[in-house]
């Protein structure tokens, strides 16, 4: 349609037969038509046409465009990412005062305490410890087996699931693993406190627990427990707890076939050399093994 005034005058029914001939080749009359229909069945003001038209297309003009903005998720979710790195930070640098230290399978460490005291972990042992009020209380928490060399000070204390040891300053060793705790005091006096009990260790002096029984030991002469020259000894130990020993000190592996693992065992393995250690174990108590990979199984080679 040519212009808004022929729209009008249609409206209006003021258009020519000619220009109404005109309409029909060049826009579609039928929605015109029906337009028209449906604005005459509507009850409305009186309207100036005209000056609607005018105040339509002026507000088109001066309408301004509005901007959207969308949230950018991967913008957030870094932002997010940012702000917990930084809380977290915070939180381990303002108020976690723990230290721990953890051996795995076949390895030992050394640590150095805030006093210069020494402790040497076994494998497969932990120990944690308050930095922040370790000058006032020295107190270790201990799961696994360590040897301390304890600088002289006020009371140092190695807290395990089974007892406490408490010493001024000394070299002891101690172990604490399931069913199993033993305390070895190599220099000066060791206290252990087990069911609210207290025994007092001299140098050369050994406290044992095997399931929850108390038992008595022989005196050793030794300068510092074997492990620290890569071997395990045992006296009289049942050999569940050398078998779990040896898996500690090897990635294998250990199951048994109609043997008593309560039947103890006395003597030493290495940590260098797999199939000695097995054999150090086993010829003595008349077992044999077999290897698989990483699993082992001892059995009683006279009945094979």
């Amino acid at each position: 349609m040519k212009n808004e005034k022929d729209i009008l005058k249609w409206f209006n029914n003021e258009l020519s037969p000619k220009e109404i001939e005109d309409l029909k080749q060049t826009e579609n009359l039928e929605t015109l038509d029906k337009i028209a229909h449906y604005a005459s069945q509507m009850q409305a003001p009186q309207v100036d046409v005209q000056k609607a038209l005018e105040e339509f297309k002026t507000r088109k003009l001066n309408k301004k465009e509005t901007k959207v903005k969308s949230l950018n998720l991967s913008t957030f979710y870094k932002v997010a990412a940012v702000l917990v790195v930084m809380l977290t930070s915070s939180y381990f640098l303002f108020f976690n005062t723990v230290k721990s230290f953890e051996t795995e399978i076949a390895q030992t460490e050394t640590l150095l305490l805030p006093d210069n005291s020494e402790v040497i972990l076994n494998a497969q042992s932990k120990l944690t410890y308050n930095k922040k009020s370790w000058k006032n209380k020295r107190d270790l928490n201990l799961d696994g087996e360590a040897y301390f060399k304890v600088s002289k000070g006020q009371k140092f204390s190695v807290i395990t699931d089974a007892g406490v040891v408490h010493v001024l300053g000394t070299q002891f060793n101690v172990k604490e693993r399931d069913n199993y705790f033993e305390v070895h005091c190599y220099e000066g006096l060791v206290s252990v406190t087990f069911n609210n009990e207290t025994i007092k260790l001299p140098p050369g002096k050994t406290f044992r627990v095997i399931n929850n029984s108390v038992e008595i030991n022989d005196d050793f002469s030794s300068n510092s427990p074997s492990w620290m020259q890569k071997e395990s000894s045992f006296a009289k130990v049942p050999l569940v707890q050398v078998i779990d020993e040896l898996q500690r000190q090897y990635d294998i592996k250990i199951s048994t076939e109609n043997i008593d693992t309560t039947q103890l065992f006395t003597g030493t393995f290495t940590h260098s050399d797999k199939n000695i250690a097995l054999q150090s174990v086993t010829i003595p108590l008349k077992l044999s093994y077999k290897i698989d990979g990483k699993k082992v199984v001892f059995y009683n080679y006279e009945g094979q």
